[in-house]
């Protein structure tokens, strides 16, 4: 089998050199290949996923070494293939790894080692997860609007300046942001599902918003949980939208919003959850989405997107 690392030299720990020599080590010592493909520019994971994807099929393993940003690339590379995913947390955040390791506080050593990568037999299982097609793109993540958007701008800039911030540099760029007016407009016309398993529309034109975050998994920005009980395998994406409001209801939101805690039970009236499959949003105006898919902002003014089930193979623990 070949393992090929694609690798954000980037982003991540300064350990990254010596984790990668005891797993070379390690591949002298198994009857695997391992490849290593540095990333030089935006867009660089995607097109060494594919090709390898298209070569080799289900005959090689693409390991993301990076943040969500390479997992975001590395996703759009593989959907439909028969290759699977791995991730190798390395990045910042680390957000879709935090759902997938089902823990907010990732240990890569001990992932890598769990996989068998630190010299042993490679061990992993390969589960078909859902992802989010957004105009012809794919999310994996969390594709989200408004306020979050903001802070997930700032915050890379304020890592970009400190990196020693790390994921902190996300809760730090709240404040900041939280001194304009919170209150955003936004039209949306969205299949939802309730509890039954019936679909219904949820539809409304110039919402005042704060945030409206779609959810695959359920971290983003460092750590927040919109959609604490997301399934990465259910076909069904998770759904927080939050009225617009002054600052003084806001605050009191915020811990709870990043502890998975804020939904429409704990505040009733300002936000509303639920679970969806596809849907329209745009901006009435034409002008452009303050919008985001795995942290990457884009310049549309209006997205289409649907659940795609099942469209990548991710690597999992045993």
């Amino acid at each position: 089998m070949k393992f090929v690392f694609i690798v954000n030299p980037i982003a991540g720990s300064e350990d990254k050199a010596r984790i990668f020599k005891n797993i070379k080590s390690a591949f002298r010592h198994n009857d695997h290949e391992m490849i290593i493909e540095e990333t030089q520019a935006q867009g660089d994971a995607k097109d060494i996923a594919s090709r390898y994807a298209a070569e080799f099929g289900g005959d090689c393993v693409i390991v993301a070494c990076g943040g969500d940003g390479t997992v975001h690339e590395v996703a759009n590379g593989l959907a439909h293939t028969d290759t699977p995913m791995l991730l190798l947390p390395m990045g910042t955040g680390n957000d879709f790894a935090k759902k997938v390791y089902g823990t907010k506080d990732i240990d890569v050593e001990q992932i890598i080692s769990k996989f068998g990568f630190f010299g042993g037999d490679i061990e992993y299982e390969v589960k078909p997860i859902d992802l989010i097609d957004y105009n012809g793109d794919k999310c994996i993540n969390v594709m989200s609007f408004g306020l979050d958007t903001i802070v997930e701008t700032v915050g890379r800039k304020m890592v970009a300046k400190a990196p020693f911030l790390g994921q902190k540099a996300y809760t730090v760029a709240i404040f900041p942001v939280l001194m304009k007016p919170l209150h955003y407009t936004i039209s949306f016309d969205v299949t939802c599902v309730d509890r039954d398993g019936n679909e219904y529309q949820m539809k409304e034109d110039n919402k005042d918003y704060v945030l409206f975050a779609i959810c695959n998994a359920s971290y983003y920005g460092g750590g927040f949980c919109p959609a604490p009980n997301s399934k990465l395998d259910d076909g069904l994406l998770d759904f927080a939208l939050v009225n617009g409001m002054p600052l003084h209801k806001a605050l009191p939101i915020i811990p709870k919003y990043s502890d998975g805690k804020a939904n429409e039970e704990t505040f009733p009236g300002i936000i509303t959850t639920g679970r969806l499959k596809r849907g329209r949003i745009w901006m009435e105006d034409g002008s452009n989405l303050l919008g985001n898919c795995d942290g990457e902002n884009f310049t549309y003014n209006e997205v289409n997107f649907t659940v795609e089930e099942k469209a990548i193979n991710l690597c999992v623990l045993k």
